[in-house]
């Protein structure tokens, strides 16, 4: 899930909200929503490699 900040920079953060915070995880902040794009797509392949 991305989000466009205040600053412009794109933050992506985890699809599910964490249990103990209620809020959902930041995994990282970048300069373009193209950025994020991939880093989401990586983020996904190394949660199925395992």
């Amino acid at each position: 899930m991305i989000r466009k900040l205040a600053s412009g920079e794109y933050r992506l953060y985890s699809r599910k909200k964490n249990p103990k915070t209620g809020k959902r995880r930041n995994l990282g902040t970048f300069q373009s929503r193209a950025a994020a794009e991939q880093h989401e797509r990586e983020v996904q392949y190394f949660k199925r490699s395992g």
